[in-house]
C-alpha cells in the first residue's frame, strides 16, 4: 500500500473565523501548516482532541497525545486514519454591522413622553477559545464566517441589547435630542456590560459601537417636542445675539458722538472761539429772527453779539441786561416790556442766564412799569 501524505492548511478569506479541511483520510506523515493567527483543532469521531498553535507540524500519532489514546494502531504508525481538522482564525475581525430588529421603548427624560427608537452600528471581535467556539457555535458546520456568525448571535444580541439601551439612556439621564454628544459613552457602557455574554461563546468582544440612532421622526408627539426643544435654545441664542447687537449699536453711537464732540472742538480750536461764545451767536440768530429785533437792535446787542464771537460774548450779554433794565420806565408801553421779557426768556433758554436771575430782571422790569 503507497503512502500518501498531505498537506493542510488554510489561506482563505480573513472574515472567515472557522474553516474545516475537506481533507480526512491521511497517513501519519502528513504536514499541518497553522499560520501565525490561527489555530487547528483535531476532531476524532466527534470528539475535540488536540489543539495545535502555529507552525509545522508532521502528524504522526506519536506527536498528538490525545489522538494517539484515541487510535486502534492495528497496523502500526503508517495506518491511515480519518480526522477532521479545524482552523479557527484568531484575528481581530472589524466592521462587524449589528442593528436592533425592532423599535426600542424608551422615556425621554427632559419631557417625560414615550417614544420608540431604534439603533445600529459596528463591533470588531476575535476568538479566544478555540475550542468552546467550536463546541457551542460550529458544531458539525464547515465554516463559520462574520454573516453567519453575527446571524447565529442575532437573538441574544437583540435580547440583551435593546432592554439595556433603554435602561443605559434613562440612568444616564440622556436626552433623545442630545444623544449624540454622549453616544460615545453610551456606547462603552454597552460593550462592558456585553463583555461576558460573548465570552460565553469563546469570543472577545474588543469594540462596540453605536453609530446611528433611528428617531422616530414625523410621528406627531416626537415632532411636538422636538419644536419644543429646539425653539427654547433659539429663541434664547436669539434674544443674546439681538442684546449683544444692541450693545454693539450703543457703543457705536456713544463713540460716533465722542468723535463729533472732539471734532466740533478742534473745528472751534482752529476758528478761536469758545462753545459759550457760539452759544452767543445762537442767541444772537435767535433775536434776530423775533419780531422785536428793531428794538433789541437799539440797545445794542445785535451788532454786539455779531461782533463779539471773536472776543467778549459775555460782557455783551452783560451790558444788554443793562440796557434792557435802564430802559425800562413808567411811561414804557406794555409791548416794549413784553419785548424785554421775551428777550430775557431767550437768554435763559440758551443757558446764559439762570432761572433766578430770570426771575429777577424781570421782577426789576416789572417795577419800573408799575
Amino acid at each position: 500500500m503507497s503512502k500518501v501524505f498531505s498537506i493542510i492548511k488554510y489561506e482563505g478569506a480573513n472574515d472567515t473565523f472557522v474553516w474545516k479541511s475537506p481533507i480526512e483520510n491521511f497517513n501519519t506523515g502528513s504536514q499541518l501548516i497553522v499560520h501565525e493567527s490561527q489555530e487547528a483543532l483535531f476532531f476524532l469521531n466527534g470528539q475535540a482532541l488536540d489543539l495545535f498553535g502555529p507552525g509545522r507540524h508532521t502528524l504522526e500519532t506519536q506527536n498528538i497525545p490525545l489522538l494517539r489514546k484515541a487510535l486502534n494502531r492495528a497496523t502500526g504508525d503508517q495506518t491511515p486514519y480519518t480526522c477532521s481538522i479545524y482552523f479557527i482564525n484568531k484575528v481581530e475581525q472589524m466592521a462587524i454591522k449589528w442593528g436592533t430588529d425592532s423599535q426600542v421603548n424608551y422615556i425621554d427624560p427632559t419631557y417625560n413622553f414615550p417614544l420608540s427608537i431604534g439603533a445600529s452600528g459596528e463591533m470588531t471581535m476575535r476568538v479566544e477559545d478555540s475550542r468552546k467556539l467550536i463546541l457551542k457555535l460550529v458544531g458539525t458546520e464547515r465554516n463559520l464566517n462574520q454573516q453567519s456568525l453575527t446571524n447565529k448571535l442575532r437573538s441574544f444580541l437583540m435580547v440583551r441589547m435593546k432592554p439595556l439601551l433603554s435602561k443605559t439612556m434613562l440612568k444616564g439621564d440622556v436626552s433623545i435630542f442630545t444623544i449624540e454628544s454622549q453616544i460615545d459613552v453610551l456606547s462603552e457602557v454597552i460593550h462592558q456590560s456585553l463583555l461576558n455574554d460573548f465570552s460565553d461563546y469563546g469570543l472577545v468582544l474588543e469594540r462596540f459601537f453605536i453609530t446611528n440612532i433611528a428617531r422616530p421622526d414625523g410621528e406627531r408627539t416626537f415632532e411636538k417636542f422636538k419644536d419644543l426643544y429646539y425653539r427654547q435654545y433659539g429663541d434664547v441664542a436669539e434674544a443674546k445675539l439681538r442684546q449683544e447687537v444692541g450693545l454693539i449699536d450703543e457703543t457705536t453711537a456713544a463713540r460716533r458722538k465722542v468723535i463729533e464732540a472732539e471734532a466740533m472742538a478742534a473745528k472751534r480750536r482752529l476758528e478761536g472761539y469758545t462753545y459759550q461764545e457760539e452759544r452767543g451767536l445762537d442767541v444772537a440768530e435767535k433775536v434776530a429772527e423775533n419780531e422785536a429785533v428793531g428794538q433789541f437792535t437799539s440797545t445794542g446787542i445785535g451788532l454786539g453779539m455779531a461782533a463779539g464771537v471773536a472776543g467778549g460774548i459775555g460782557s455783551q450779554v452783560a451790558g444788554v441786561t443793562k440796557d434792557a433794565l435802564s430802559g425800562a420806565t413808567g411811561t414804557d408801553s406794555l409791548d416794549e416790556f413784553r419785548q424785554k421779557v421775551a428777550k430775557l426768556q431767550i437768554m435763559k433758554e440758551s443757558n446764559l442766564i439762570t432761572e433766578e436771575e430770570f426771575e429777577k430782571l424781570k421782577n426789576e422790569l416789572l417795577a419800573k412799569i408799575l
